[in-house]
């Protein structure tokens, strides 16, 4: 599996505001929501917590890949590309526990597995 190279995971250290997290239906069709609950699980996976998904949960259950795009505190943008699972347990889903703030159900953690990494439009990886 893919890492994240270090000059992202530091971005993602440096992150101002949500993340856009993009899914596709089996038509195509995309699905774009912010996410704010997010963390990153090791090197190669970066976790977004379901509180509240619909179209999104439906998407990665019919084999969406998916994207998440963010951008740093000095206006950076980065854009990661890959599969996605889903955990409703085991080792992912229990990290997004301990980060999801309580107030939220934290149904499942979609996983994005890098394939992919762009800054702008360079592609990293």
């Amino acid at each position: 599996m893919a890492k994240l190279p270090r000059t992202v995971i530091d971005a993602w250290d440096r992150m101002d505001g949500p993340v856009i997290f993009t899914t596709v239906d089996s038509k195509g069709k995309p699905n774009a929501i912010y996410a704010t609950c997010v963390s990153r699980y090791g090197e190669d996976r970066l976790i977004v917590a379901d509180n509240y998904f619909a179209k999104t949960r439906d998407n990665i259950l019919e084999g969406s890949t998916g994207s998440i795009l963010f951008i740093t505190e000095d206006k950076k943008a980065y854009q990661i590309k890959g599969s996605v699972e889903y955990h409703k347990e085991g080792p992912v889903f229990e990290d997004m526990k301990k980060w999801n703030p309580e107030k939220h159900p934290g149904h499942a953690a979609a996983a994005l597995k890098v394939e992919e990494v762009y800054s702008g439009s360079e592609k990293l990886l």
